[in-house]
């Protein structure tokens, strides 16, 4: 039996277009159209339903009451229409799996543990996407993640914590010099800061307060958004950076970096292992579950 009614359905891209812009003009810009191809579309799509969608005053635009209850439906499924879409388009087989993480986890962590994987199930195609927030990351482009989250998981996300937090400040042998030196020590070191807008990362000044220091200051502060950037910067013996434990671990057994003190500090946060809650689970996220459970000592 077919859809009955349906609606023009580019007329529904161009509607959805003028509701986010409040303008033709505008939604013309994002379709590439010109503004009289978004205003005939409209009216065609008004003809369609038997009703106005909009109000139509000087240099403004209006949903009617009927125009805002549609609007609000179609917004709706247009998205659910998108998300189906780029979950097809994403994978095309059992054995494919895109993994997402933070540009720190993908750099210091994620890519050996990739390269392992890869060695162990060649015949699996790996895509990695990096964001830097998990509340950027939509359920539809992934199937498994690592992110550090300190409270509750978004809503769309189920996980497993894999490690707790554990900071603690870190440079270069070359930088620490055979110093032995206490937290309050710390402050008039050059401190390299990462930069983010989230704030749910552990920040210099987290770590001094949960030490008991005082630091209003930081005299010999650099920063960066990019945290890949400030390890390296402290490699190369640019200062001192927050380092998390199994993250940084890498860099320590490698001898590049070196703890500059004892003193370690959390807030509770930790690593999980994520995915959609309501995806069902193909071959390949098992296989890969399963395999970073075995590597962080987690059962299956």
């Amino acid at each position: 039996m077919p859809i009955s009614p349906l609606p023009p359905l580019h007329c529904l891209i161009a509607f959805d277009a003028a509701v986010r812009h409040s303008s033709f003009t505008r939604a013309a810009a994002e379709l590439n159209l010109t503004q009289s191809a978004v205003s005939r579309q409209i009216a065609q799509l008004e003809e369609f339903l038997g009703r106005a969608l909009f109000t139509r005053e000087h240099r403004t635009l209006r949903l009617t009451v009927a125009g805002q209850r549609y609007a609000e439906q179609i917004q709706r499924l247009l998205g659910e229409c998108a998300e189906a879409t780029a979950d097809l388009m994403k994978r095309r087989g059992d054995l494919e799996l895109t993994v997402a993480c933070s540009s720190g986890v993908a750099v210091l962590w994620m890519t050996p543990q990739l390269m392992r994987f890869r060695a162990a199930h060649p015949d699996i195609k790996i895509r990695v996407i990096v964001k830097d927030g998990i509340t950027s990351l939509s359920a539809s482009e992934f199937d498994l993640g690592v992110y550090y989250v300190r409270n509750d998981l978004p809503p769309d996300f189920a996980g497993r914590r894999l490690f707790d937090e554990e900071v603690f400040p870190v440079c270069s042998p070359a930088y620490l010099a055979g110093r032995e030196l206490a937290p309050a020590d710390l402050i008039d070191e050059t401190l390299l800061f990462i930069e983010d807008g989230q704030r749910k990362w552990m920040s210099w000044p987290d770590w001094f307060e949960l030490q008991g220091v005082n630091a209003p200051k930081f005299p010999r502060m650099v920063s960066a958004n990019y945290y890949p950037l400030l390890v390296q910067m402290a490699i190369e013996g640019g200062g001192l950076v927050m380092g998390w434990r199994h993250m940084i671990d890498p860099c320590l057994d490698a001898g590049l970096l070196v703890r500059a003190c004892d003193a370690t500090a959390s807030l509770g946060g930790g690593y999980y292992l994520v995915w959609p809650a309501e995806r069902h689970e193909h071959a390949a996220a098992r296989i890969f579950r399963n395999w970073i459970y075995s590597e962080t000592r987690f059962p299956s």
